[in-house]
């Protein structure tokens, strides 16, 4: 009985934060207006509480390619970009900004951790001169399913699925899939569980 009244209650909740933010996103074309969609999401970022969290979730889900209604984005956190796919079960602490990205299911994020789109988003002109992100290379990052990026870590290179990366890292070249990841630069320590054979082997 309490579970099904917590359904009914979180049921409840997602259609009245998307009845909220409907108006915004139709303001903004759905994201594809991305001064007014920038402008939704940041004042949404600044909402706090559970509140906060259906009406950032409801607001993503109309806007971004994709967004799982089971995923949660945290107070002070947003998408600066609407070309991101987010799966279902996915948690983003606080005070994160993430941009052009792809985040498989069931991957958690800390606070304050920075993906950002690739490696070379601002070019230089023959002088050397800083021309902005019109001669810059942005590429989609790649989060896979059941990772953990620990707080604080910078990402600009793909992440193999069920990997860690420990707070504070750097990540700039690929992670492979089932790898602990630590540092700046971040490398690779160990396997988050080693493979059959070497339990195995370790054993008389």
């Amino acid at each position: 009985m309490k579970r099904s009244l917590k359904e009914a209650f979180k049921y409840l909740a997602r259609l009245a934060a998307a009845g909220a933010v409907a108006p915004v996103a139709l303001l903004s074309c759905f994201g594809r207006v991305g001064s007014l969609y920038q402008l939704g999401a940041q004042a949404l970022s600044t909402m706090p509480g559970v509140p906060g969290d259906y009406l950032r979730t409801s607001y993503y889900r109309f806007t971004l390619l994709t967004f799982g209604a089971s995923s949660r984005i945290q107070f002070g956190s947003y998408f600066p970009h609407r070309d991101v796919r987010v799966g279902d079960g996915v948690y983003i602490g606080s005070y994160c900004i993430l941009g052009r990205v792809e985040i498989g299911d069931h991957t958690q994020i800390a606070s304050g951790v920075q993906i950002l789109s690739g490696r070379h988003q601002h070019g230089r002109d023959e002088r050397g001169q800083i021309q902005g992100s019109h001669l810059g290379e942005f590429r989609t990052v790649k989060i896979g399913a059941n990772c953990w990026i620990g707080a604080g870590a910078i990402v600009m290179a793909d992440v193999g699925e069920g990997s860690t990366v420990g707070a504070g890292a750097v990540v700039v070249k690929p992670i492979s899939a089932g790898s602990v990841a630590v540092g700046n630069p971040a490398r690779v320590v160990r396997a988050v569980v080693p493979h059959a054979e070497e339990e195995m082997g370790s054993h008389p």
